[in-house]
């Protein structure tokens, strides 16, 4: 492992964020992330590693479009990479990539450039027949736009101050992962019922939105 005279590893330096605090940004090929923890630590390592992995992958993806600097795509593939996601339950990593990868589809190719609040409120507007899939959404987007201030993708996250809608029992309920646990419990390898819930967890196939989304310039 090649140590650099920061005397961290390899693509790694030590930076300032805009809350004036000292961390360690890991750089390579237009993807930038913050690693967290005591640098060489095994913690830190394991995010080195998966900082590293993500970059591999994207590389040897054969035929996928190249994404645009400054875009929502390019945003996406950024958290798919970070601690933050990699740091989750396996589950919970399914259901969000399944969230994402809708919005992805509709409106990947906009730059994050002059996206505002009132942008978030129209696409959120766009499920409110479905108030429990628009919350579903808004929740996700405050946790990826959260993740673009944090590594200076943008400098406010327009989804923080988006209301949610009012739950009338209607729309599709994401399952939490107790009930996933609960439902894998119940129904074993093998079973009809498990083969459907493992395909719905572990594909995350883009496909238009029910609503018919169209991709909007901000």
């Amino acid at each position: 492992m090649l140590r650099t005279k920061s005397g961290l590893p390899k693509h790694c330096c030590w930076n300032t964020d805009h809350h004036g605090r000292r961390r360690v940004r890991f750089r390579l090929r237009g993807f930038s992330t913050y690693l967290t923890g005591t640098p060489w630590s095994e913690d830190f390592m394991r995010q080195y590693a998966a900082a590293l992995d993500g970059v591999k992958v994207e590389a040897q993806e054969v035929g996928a479009s190249r994404t645009k600097p400054g875009s929502i795509d390019a945003l996406c593939v950024a958290y798919y990479r970070s601690p933050e996601f990699h740091n989750l339950k396996d589950s919970t990593q399914a259901v969000r990539r399944n969230i994402i990868e809708r919005f992805r589809n509709d409106y990947g190719s906009q730059l994050l450039k002059g996206l505002r609040r009132r942008h978030i409120d129209e696409i959120i507007g766009r499920k409110k027949q479905t108030p429990e899939a628009a919350n579903n959404l808004l929740k996700v987007l405050r946790v990826v736009f959260d993740y673009a201030v944090a590594v200076e993708m943008i400098d406010l996250n327009p989804a923080a101050t988006v209301k949610r809608y009012r739950s009338r029992g209607e729309g599709i309920h994401i399952w939490s992962e107790e009930e996933i646990k609960q439902f894998q419990e119940q129904h074993s390898f093998g079973s009809r019922a498990r083969l459907a819930l493992e395909l719905l967890l572990n594909t995350g196939q883009r496909k238009g939105d029910e609503d018919g989304l169209a991709a909007c310039a901000w």
